[in-house]
C-alpha cells in the first residue's frame, strides 16, 4: 500500500528583527516548538478534529518535523495512507500550533514577541514509499549480482571435472593406456568403417583401439 506525504512550512520571525539577540533566541526556541507540536496538548486536538482512531503516540510517528535555524523555519511533513489525510494532518497541526503561539503572545510584551506565521499551505500529496524506480534500480543491480555469483560458482565446480585424457595426463602425470568410449562415440565408431578398420590395424599392432597408445601386456 502507497504512503503518501504533504508538507507544510512555518515561519518564526523576531518582534523586532534588528535584535541579535532576540534572533539568537529564536534559534533555541525551534527545538522547543518542535516538541510542543508532538505533546498531547497539541496533536490530540488535532486528532480529534479529524477524527483519527490513533493514540498520540502513533500520530507523532507519522509526522516528521524539522527545523532549519538559519533560515528560521519549521517543516512539518506527515505521512498516511490517504492522501487527503496526510493533507489535512499537516495542514491542521500547523494551524493549531499558529494559534497555540498566539494565545501564548498574548500574554508577552509585544516587543519580545516571537511571531509563528504559516509560510507555505500544505503541498499536494506524493508518494512518500514504495519509491518504485529506486526499488527496480536495486533489484535490477542485485539481480545481475546473484548471476554473477551463479556462474562463477558454476565455472569453480566444473574446473574439477577431467573430460578428456588430456586432461587426465595433465592432472596426473601419468600416460592414458586407455578410455572407455561414451555411447556416442560408440555409435559413431559402428557407423564409420573407415575408423573401424583403422582401430582394427591398431589392434594388431599391439595399441589401443580407442587413444592409439600401446598397450603393456
Amino acid at each position: 500500500m502507497p504512503i503518501y506525504k504533504s508538507t507544510v512550512t512555518l515561519s518564526a520571525e523576531p518582534s523586532r528583527p534588528a535584535d541579535w539577540g532576540q534572533s539568537q533566541a529564536i534559534k533555541n526556541l525551534l527545538r522547543l516548538y518542535v516538541e510542543q507540536m508532538q505533546s498531547p496538548m497539541l496533536t490530540q486536538p488535532v486528532i480529534d478534529k479529524l477524527q483519527l482512531d490513533v493514540s498520540s503516540d502513533k500520530f507523532n510517528s507519522q509526522v516528521n518535523f524539522s527545523a532549519d535555524e538559519s533560515t528560521l523555519k519549521i517543516s512539518i511533513e506527515a505521512r498516511h495512507a490517504r492522501p487527503e489525510v496526510a493533507a489535512k494532518t499537516a495542514q491542521t497541526l500547523a494551524e493549531t500550533f499558529v494559534s497555540f503561539r498566539n494565545q501564548a503572545n498574548l500574554q508577552i510584551d509585544q516587543r519580545d514577541r516571537i511571531l509563528v506565521s504559516i509560510l507555505r499551505n500544505a503541498t499536494s500529496p506524493e508518494i512518500f514509499s514504495p519509491k518504485t524506480s529506486i526499488n527496480v534500480a536495486a533489484g535490477a543491480i542485485l539481480g545481475a549480482l546473484i548471476g554473477i555469483l551463479i556462474v562463477l560458482a558454476l565455472e569453480w565446480l566444473d574446473s574439477d571435472i577431467l573430460r578428456t585424457s588430456d586432461d587426465v595426463e595433465r592432472v596426473i602425470g601419468v600416460t592414458v593406456l586407455g578410455a572407455i568410449p561414451t555411447l556416442g562415440e560408440k555409435t559413431s565408431e559402428n557407423k564409420s568403417p573407415r575408423r573401424g578398420a583403422r582401430n582394427q590395424t591398431r589392434a594388431q599392432q599391439g595399441a589401443c583401439p580407442h587413444c592409439g597408445n600401446p598397450i603393456s601386456i
